[in-house]
């Protein structure tokens, strides 16, 4: 019997989610006959993988520390093999400003941005609004401010420092919200998704009825193959490993826009994709027709080291 490591939890402000993701990933390995021990991770991983002695491991981390190259480095150290993207691609993707300046290098179309202390930000418009606050490093859209046009700089965020002392500022992209999975060298589908909040937030995202998800999107075929084409080259190019996600907006009714290429904007890659009930990688996994224990069973046996 294979012994499978789960880590969930962690130190991050997407501990909550980490949770639900590793929770749900173990009991369907255990259901399966794995001998699953669950992690939640804290500064003793290494003691921790020790103690559990696993066969393979599975990151179910999200946010600082679970997939931003830290907890890879443990992993590559302690030598059993893992799922998810590796060291240098977690590294990359994690950092949204770096990492955008890569896809656009490959001719991905993505928002031009800049870096500015968190402070300054919130005292005055770094850019002309309407423009969104992110922090650089974080997911699960943790920490996103919108001004709108006319609107005041977003001072609360001086006090939030979960956001790192410098924030990413980007021109805000209108349009459709669309999502594409790459698993196995293929892109699987494109996803919309249509929030019942005023964005696509935090709670848009986790909680029960925060959005709905449409799959396949009801788009033209020649806009859903460009989101598909940029989902799997931004997994290549950033070396991503496993299963990603990559989220895109679709500015459908620019009219000033004739060209599809510059109708589409893709926003970031996530490189560890929530597994929780809302989760939408193991819905487009569904939808080619692999269900959530077939995905959880195909993480281990696609888990490798190094990666």
């Amino acid at each position: 019997m294979k012994r499978v490591a789960v880590l969930k939890g962690g130190m991050s402000p997407e501990r909550d989610v980490s949770l639900v993701t590793g929770a749900a990933m173990a009991k369907s390995l255990r259901e399966q006959g794995f001998d699953v021990t669950e992690i939640d991770v804290a500064v003793n991983l290494w003691e921790q993988l020790h103690a559990a002695d696993p066969d393979v491991v599975i990151n179910g981390l999200h946010g600082e520390w679970g997939e931003d190259g830290r907890v890879q480095g443990v992993l590559d150290l302690f030598g059993a093999p893992y799922s998810h993207s590796g060291v240098m691609a977690s590294a990359l993707a994690m950092d949204k400003h770096r990492a955008k300046a890569v896809l656009r290098d490959v001719g991905i179309t993505v928002p031009d941005g800049m870096l500015v202390p968190r402070e300054d930000a919130a005292r005055a418009h770094p850019i002309e609004p309407p423009y969104v606050v992110k922090p650089n490093a974080q997911g699960s859209s943790v920490g996103v401010y919108i001004v709108r046009q006319g609107g005041h700089p977003a001072t609360q965020m001086a006090e939030n420092k979960d956001m790192g002392e410098l924030v990413l500022v980007e021109a805000f992209i209108p349009g459709r919200e669309l999502t594409v999975a790459v698993m196995d060298g293929k892109a699987l589908a494109v996803t919309e998704i249509i929030p019942n909040t005023e964005w696509y937030d935090y709670e848009a995202k986790y909680a029960d009825g925060g959005s709905r998800h449409v799959i396949p999107a009801q788009i033209s075929d020649e806009a859903a193959q460009l989101c598909k084409t940029w989902a799997l080259l931004a997994h290549e190019t950033l070396g991503c490993k496993g299963v990603t996600r990559s989220d895109f907006r679709f500015d459908a009714k620019n009219l000033k826009k004739t060209n599809i290429v510059n109708k589409i904007v893709m926003l970031e890659l996530n490189t560890q994709p929530g597994m929780t009930p809302t989760s939408l990688v193991p819905e487009q996994a569904g939808y080619v027709g692999m269900d959530f224990d077939q995905l959880c069973r195909w993480m281990v046996e696609d888990a490798s080291w190094p990666r």
